[in-house]
C-alpha cells in the first residue's frame, strides 16, 4: 500500500478512472506557470493549471518583480545604454558562478529582447527610466535598475549595461506582474483549480507521464493530461528535511518564499528517475542596505572586508554565509557581518530608503567602535585606516570598489549589525535573526525546451518544468530577476513543448 504522502510514481493501470481531462498540466501558478499556460493555451490546447494555494501567484508575486533582461530592450536604449546578446552572456556566465548553464544562457541572451516584448504584449508595463543607485529594490517605478553589471570583476568581463527591469510599480512589483500573467494564462482559455496540491506523477507501461495524482479538501483525485505535465513548483527551502540532505548551509535562516517551497515537484520527478543540478545551492540576502555598504565597509567576524561594497547585494550574502563561515554549526552558520559608515554617508542615504536600520554602535574612533563591537583587537582600527588610505589615494586597490562610492570615513563612525535585521519603521516587532534571507537555486536537470532530464541525460516523456523547481541558468551564484527571468522564458518553452506533443 501506497504511503499518504508518498511521491512514487502512479502506474496508470492502476488508475481506475480520472476525475478531471485536460490536454496539458500545469502544476502551480507562479510567473512560469502562468507563462507556461499562456503558450500552451494560445495552441487552442486545454490547459488545466493546478495550484495548492487558494490564488494565483506563489513566491512570484511576493518578489520584487525584477526580471533580467537585456541585448538591446527599448527601455535600455530609452536610457541611453548599448548592449547586445553576447555583452549579457558574457556577465551572466560569471555572475552565475561555477556551473552555470552556458548553453541556456546563450539562449536567454539572444531571446531577451523577444521576451521583453513578449511581457509587454501580456500586458506588463516597464517605465522608460533608470534608477542609478545601489538598491535592493528601489523606491520608486523606475523600469530600469543596475544589479552588478558595474562592478568589479564584471566590468573586465563584459561592457557594463544595467538590465534590471521592473514593472511600474513603486518598490515591489510582483504582485503586478503575476496580474498581468495570470490574466493573459486565463484570457486564453486556461482553466484552474485551486486548493489542490499534486501528490504523484502517473505513469503509462512506455514511462510516458500522462497525469497527476493530487489531493483537493482531502480527497484523492486523478487528473489525466493527454500531452504533457509541466512542473512549476518552486524550489525546497521550505522543506527542512531536502535542506539538511542537499543544503544544509541554508538551514535556521529566513526562508524566502511564499510558504510552499517545499520540493514537491522535484521530489516527484526524483521519483521517476529525473536529474538534477546544483542542489546545494542557495542565494543569500543579507539584511544590509546596499545604499549604506556602498558608502561604508562590509566587515565579517575577523573585522576583515571581503567583498567589493558596491557589487550585487547578493554577492555579498553568498561570500558572508558560505565564505566566511567560522566553522559552528551548520545549522544558521556564522552570519557575522557589519556594515562600517560615517555620518555622511548615512545621511546620504534618505531615510525611506534605509528601511527602518539605525546604528548598533556609534563610536568617535575607530578604537572605540572596534571595542563596542567585540572584533578582534587591531582588526576594525586597521581596516578603515587601510580603507581611509585606499580612499584617499582614489582607488580600492583590495576589493576594487567604484572610485564613485570610495571615500574616506570620517568619525563619528557606526557600525550597523546585519543580524538586527531590516524593520520598516511603520512595523514593530523585532526582526532579529541570523541576518541571511535564503532560497534554494538547485533543481530538476532540463534542456532547453524545459523537458525534464534523467539521470542518463535523455527526456523523460511527458514531463517538463520551469521555474525555481529546475536549476535553471544558475551554478552557485545569483542575480535578481534571473528567476523571473528565465522562469517565464522556460515556462513559454515548456507550454509549446507540452503542447506540440502528441
Amino acid at each position: 500500500m501506497t504511503a499518504r504522502n508518498s511521491v512514487t510514481p502512479r502506474a496508470a493501470a492502476e488508475v481506475s478512472h480520472y476525475d478531471l481531462e485536460t490536454d496539458v498540466l500545469v502544476i502551480g501558478y507562479g510567473a512560469a506557470g502562468a507563462a507556461a499556460a499562456f503558450e500552451a493555451a494560445r495552441t487552442e490546447a486545454r490547459v488545466l493549471i493546478l495550484e495548492r494555494s487558494g490564488g494565483a501567484g506563489g513566491a512570484s508575486a511576493m518578489s520584487g518583480g525584477e526580471i533580467y533582461l537585456g541585448g538591446g530592450t527599448p527601455i535600455q536604449v530609452a536610457c541611453g545604454y548599448d548592449d547586445t546578446p553576447e555583452e549579457m552572456a558574457a556577465f551572466l556566465k560569471a555572475a552565475m558562478g561555477a556551473g552555470a548553464d552556458a548553453a541556456k544562457i546563450d539562449e536567454y541572451s539572444a531571446g531577451s529582447v523577444e521576451h521583453f516584448h513578449w511581457l509587454v504584449h501580456r500586458g506588463v508595463p516597464f517605465k522608460p527610466t533608470m534608477w542609478d543607485a545601489p538598491t535592493w529594490v528601489p523606491p520608486t517605478d523606475d523600469g530600469l535598475m543596475w544589479l552588478g553589471e558595474n562592478s568589479w570583476p564584471f566590468t573586465e568581463l563584459a561592457k557594463p549595461a544595467p538590465r534590471g527591469h521592473r514593472p511600474t510599480a513603486n518598490d515591489f512589483g510582483g504582485k503586478l506582474l503575476m496580474e498581468c500573467l495570470s490574466r493573459a494564462a486565463e484570457s486564453a482559455g486556461a482553466t484552474t483549480l485551486f486548493d489542490t496540491q499534486a501528490g504523484a506523477l502517473i505513469v503509462d507501461a512506455d514511462g510516458v507521464v500522462v497525469g497527476v495524482v493530487a489531493r483537493q479538501y482531502g480527497t484523492e483525485i486523478a487528473i489525466r493530461a493527454h500531452r504533457g505535465v509541466i512542473l512549476t513548483t518552486g524550489g525546497f527551502v521550505d522543506n527542512d528535511g531536502m535542506l539538511a540532505a542537499h543544503a544544509p548551509e541554508l538551514l535556521g535562516h529566513t526562508k524566502v518564499s511564499a510558504g510552499t517551497d517545499d520540493g514537491s515537484g522535484i521530489r516527484m520527478a526524483q521519483a521517476l528517475g529525473a536529474g538534477v543540478r546544483h542542489m546545494s545551492s542557495g542565494q543569500v540576502g543579507m539584511s544590509l542596505i546596499p545604499g549604506l555598504a556602498a558608502r561604508g565597509m562590509v566587515v565579517n567576524a575577523r573585522g576583515q572586508r571581503f567583498m567589493n561594497e558596491d557589487t550585487y547585494p547578493g554577492r555579498i550574502g553568498q561570500a558572508a554565509l558560505y565564505r566566511n563561515n567560522m566553522g559552528g554549526s551548520w545549522a544558521g552558520g556564522d552570519t557575522a557581518v557589519w556594515v562600517i559608515v560615517d555620518e555622511d554617508g548615512f545621511e546620504d542615504v534618505p531615510e525611506p530608503q534605509r528601511w527602518g536600520v539605525r546604528p548598533t554602535h556609534v563610536a568617535e574612533t575607530p578604537e572605540e567602535l572596534e571595542q563596542l563591537t567585540a572584533l578582534p583587537t587591531g582588526s576594525l582600527t586597521a581596516g578603515i585606516a587601510r580603507y581611509n588610505e585606499l580612499a584617499m589615494g582614489g582607488a580600492d586597490l583590495d576589493l576594487h570598489k567604484s572610485p564613485r562610492w570610495l571615500r574616506p570615513l570620517t568619525p563619528p563612525l557606526a557600525a550597523i549589525d546585519v543580524k538586527a535585521g531590516i524593520r520598516p519603521p511603520s512595523e514593530a516587532g523585532d526582526r532579529r535573526g541570523t541576518g541571511a534571507s535564503v532560497f534554494t537555486l538547485g533543481g530538476l536537470h532540463t534542456d532547453l525546451d524545459a523537458h525534464v532530464l534523467d539521470l542518463n541525460g535523455d527526456r523523460i516523456p511527458g514531463l517538463f518544468a520551469a521555474g525555481r523547481a529546475t536549476n535553471g541558468l544558475h551554478g552557485i551564484g545569483y542575480i535578481s530577476g534571473t528567476s523571473l527571468g528565465d522562469g517565464t522564458f522556460f515556462g513559454r518553452r515548456a507550454g509549446t513543448a507540452a503542447a506540440r506533443t502528441e
